[in-house]
């Protein structure tokens, strides 16, 4: 399975975020770094997010999605894209209550161009499991499934 990588761009006023591979825990303090530079910039209109070529993504990264949407949505009162071909992926979406969060979309007929990967920060274990927390209590506030599922894990991880 290829590695995970997350490369980011802002065209035209929208960001764009597409991920390769596995993504997982280890990107995201750089992805949450991105959210808070992304969020401090008044020129941000619209997110898309690329998942054509992700193979996988594990939960803190989607729980640091959907902080995107929900901010995104308090701010312009919009929903970010997803563009994901992929059934598998989409049923993990879907799962975690994405529909109701995101514009999913199988396809779209653009390439990115100039953009940057975002590299792997140093990741500690207090800091790792500050952003799990706080990612999968925002997986939580979804849905009544994703609180049944991920209630434990929280527990655990802040009795540490």
């Amino acid at each position: 399975m290829q590695s995970g990588q997350i490369f980011v761009a802002e065209i035209d006023g929208a960001n764009v975020i597409k991920f390769v591979g596995d993504v997982r825990l280890t990107l995201c303090i750089s992805f949450d770094n991105f959210i808070d530079h992304m969020y401090r910039k008044s020129q941000c209109s619209s997110v898309l997010f690329d998942l054509r070529d992700a193979s996988s993504i594990d939960s803190t990264t989607l729980g640091l999605m959907a902080k995107i949407s929900i901010l995104f949505q308090d701010r312009f009162h919009k929903l970010p894209i997803v563009v994901s071909p992929d059934e598998g992926i989409n049923r993990l979406l879907d799962s975690m209550g994405f529909d109701d969060i995101f514009e999913i979309v199988p396809s779209i007929d653009k390439e990115f161009e100039n953009i940057e990967e975002l590299t792997e920060e140093g990741l500690d274990e207090d800091s790792a499991r500050s952003k799990v927390i706080e990612a999968h209590k925002i997986l939580m506030s979804l849905n009544e499934e994703n609180r049944n599922e991920f209630h434990d894990l929280i527990n655990s991880l802040e009795q540490k």
